[in-house]
């Protein structure tokens, strides 16, 4: 019965295998014996570092009773997410996980919500109330049951918000900027209120922003931002990396879950960051955060962990939490009072009688550097938060492109050989025929990829290839992109699908263009089709980028928390392009001065190609009919189709580049 999920991959489902719920896995199995039995399927979705998921598991999935009424009533599917997000938002007016999906036998959903406590509380319906309720309706009220599913299909088949296409022009993303900065919090960085979450696809944009029209508020933000976030809770100050998302407005008390994502999307956050500010603080932080990663979320083989879990022998960031005692047994009283000084850790704590280290005075970084090692050691003999160790294709190719930004940028080659080596553990275990599977574990990779995978790899490849210049991963980004366009793009509807034509269809074919916690599969594949097309002189790539962007560029002018990444994309189509060429070999020394003057500089739409003299493995533009001078590596700069004169010394370079970045772009 449960053992079921005792062959799957998900240490979410796996978690579950023991439940005395009769759990199946998503597959057909499940949906015919629900055809045949006519019951109402109970879909229950979450993930390995959801606190609430676990605290519904003990409270229900593993009480007998409970257990004993959805076997009975329902067929029990157990997955570790998937695509009824949309359907419990319209249906409850949020969504999150733990999800609880009552779904016809066809798949359709007709009742949704979240969280359901074991006993009445929190003003919430008991889960036991809502089983018997769920059960009296399926049985009972059949018509009411299916005009309910018939008004979910139809709102799945429309699009997430109401689209309005128009022309691209940069008054769109002045509008975006303006309702963006009116949803700043000027107290404590970052948008909105409590719980509050990082967003580091809107303070792409912002910096961008700033790049394209000089206003220095649109760098104020995101800087000062990406500064009370790394002084807040919401950052481990011992280990680097960050937590999901803050509780409060400023940034103290995290959910203490890591996301693989958060941290691949916050250190490109920071690392653009440091190249427009030279802030030393906002490198540290990239360093820190990648070296979290490669010590706690790398496999052996180069693929990157999910998530770490929130909870710690049943305690929600039990593994993180410090008391002044604590610091005195590790570093002794007075180094420890030190600390605890400059950390706000007090005997009374500042959560829930522990205290969560935040520096509070000056100096707190440095005093922290010097007991890190002692204070790590001793933080790795507690019991260690729960490891997602599934390798999910999308999140990898984030992470693919910070290790590869990262290492480009700060001259750390140790950073761009993880990149490197991610990047063929992904082609070798999660490629089958061009296309990118979605997640791997234990040697397995069963499940089709989506959208957000296919592009994510494709991303995070071109990092790698501006970091090593090594033309073996051009064939790659030409293979993964032209499988994208005949998998996910349909010429009828001129879109990208999440899912492939060929992958089971649920109830729609889902098309979310929206970003949520990453960057949505529309939007990466438009920044990608956009930069790939311009390198492979594909004009159909850049014809399906635009007619995407004209579709959705309105829309994201006025929702612009929705579109951080598509506005990206945007000012990409919009502005000038700055296309460097480097001739020469990319091991030369020489050829190293010109790439420190293009790392040295936050150029958001650049396009770097270098290659030797001679003949090339693929034809690209920005390489042709470009050759040395007088036997001299050379560096060739071009803005949209106005070429400067080619030169063969840096500083050249320097002055053409800094000319060119201090003519903002007019709006």
């Amino acid at each position: 019965m449960a053992n079921r999920l005792a062959q799957e991959t998900s240490p979410y489902l796996l978690e579950h295998a023991q439940n005395p719920v009769d759990w199946y896995p998503w597959g057909p199995e499940a949906l015919v014996r629900a055809r045949q039995e006519k019951k109402p399927i109970l879909l229950s979705i979450g993930y390995s570092a959801c606190h609430w998921c676990h605290v519904m598991a003990r409270e229900s999935f593993e009480d007998e009773e409970t257990a004993a009424l959805i076997n009975r009533d329902f067929i029990p599917i157990k997955v570790d997410r998937q695509v009824y997000m949309r359907a419990t938002q319209a249906m409850t007016g949020s969504g999150g996980w733990p999800m609880t999906v009552f779904l016809l036998p066809d798949g359709t959903p007709f009742f949704a919500g979240t969280y359901f406590p074991s006993s009445e509380r929190f003003g919430m319906p008991s889960f036991r109330r809502v089983l018997a309720a769920v059960a009296d309706a399926f049985a009972n009220r059949e018509p009411e049951i299916e005009q309910t599913a018939d008004q979910v299909r139809e709102f799945l088949k429309r699009p997430a918000l109401p689209l309005a296409a128009g022309r691209l022009e940069p008054a769109l993303l002045d509008e975006a900027y303006t309702r963006l900065a009116r949803e700043y919090d000027p107290a404590h960085g970052g948008f909105g209120a409590a719980p509050k979450f990082p967003q580091p696809m809107l303070l792409e944009f912002l910096l961008r922003s700033h790049v394209r029209t000089g206003e220095p508020a649109a760098l104020e933000m995101a800087t000062d931002t990406l500064r009370a976030m790394a002084a807040g809770g919401l950052y481990d100050q011992l280990g680097g990396g960050f937590h999901r998302y803050s509780v409060d407005a400023r940034w103290l008390v995290p959910h203490f879950e890591k996301m693989l994502y958060d941290n691949a999307l916050l250190a490109r956050a920071y690392l653009d960051a440091w190249q427009l500010s030279h802030d030393p603080a906002f490198a540290r932080i990239v360093e820190e955060t990648l070296a979290f990663v490669q010590r706690e979320m790398t496999a052996p083989e180069g693929g990157f962990y999910s998530s770490l879990d929130a909870d710690t022998e049943g305690e929600e960031g039990r593994f993180y939490l410090w008391t002044p005692e604590e610091f005195d047994a590790v570093l002794g009283p007075e180094q420890g009072a030190a600390l605890a000084r400059a950390f706000d850790v007090t005997p009374e704590g500042n959560f829930e009688g522990h205290n969560i280290l935040h520096p509070v005075a000056p100096g707190a970084i440095d005093l922290l550097a010097a007991a890190r090692h002692r204070l790590l050691a001793a933080r790795a003999q507690r019991v260690h938060p729960h490891r997602d160790e599934k390798v999910i294709a999308a999140w990898n190719g984030l992470m693919l492109r910070a290790f590869a930004d990262g290492g480009r940028v700060l001259r750390r080659p140790d950073l761009v050989a993880v990149a490197d080596a991610n990047a063929r553990f992904l082609l070798l275990r999660m490629r089958q025929d061009k296309r990118l599977r979605r997640s791997y574990k234990d040697g397995r990779a069963p499940l089709a990829g989506y959208l957000e995978d296919q592009a994510a790899v494709a991303d995070g490849l071109m990092s790698l290839y501006e970091a090593t210049f090594d033309p073996t991963w051009l064939d790659h980004i030409h293979d993964l992109v032209s499988e994208m366009l005949a998998a996910f793009w349909d010429d009828t509807a001129a879109a990208f699908f999440d899912t492939a034509a060929d992958q089971e269809r649920l109830v729609v074919r889902p098309q979310d263009v929206t970003d949520n916690a990453v960057p949505s599969g529309t939007s990466m594949a438009v920044d990608v089709l956009l930069r790939a097309g311009m390198l492979f002189d594909e004009p159909s790539w850049t014809d399906r980028a635009r007619v995407t962007l004209e579709r959705l560029g309105p829309t994201a002018a006025k929702a612009p928390q929705a579109f951080g990444r598509l506005l990206a994309a945007i000012d990409f189509y919009l502005g000038r392009p700055v296309e460097l060429a480097v001739i020469g070999n990319p091991a030369e020394p020489h050829v190293t001065e010109f790439l420190d003057v293009i790392r040295a500089r936050y150029l958001p739409n650049r396009l770097v190609a270098v290659a030797a003299p001679g003949p090339r493995p693929r034809a690209m533009p920005l390489l042709s009919d470009r050759s040395p001078i007088d036997g001299k590596v050379t560096a060739y700069l071009c803005e949209g189709f106005v070429c400067q004169a080619p030169t063969t010394d840096p500083a050249e370079l320097a002055r053409q580049l800094d000319a060119f970045s201090a003519r903002p772009v007019a709006s």
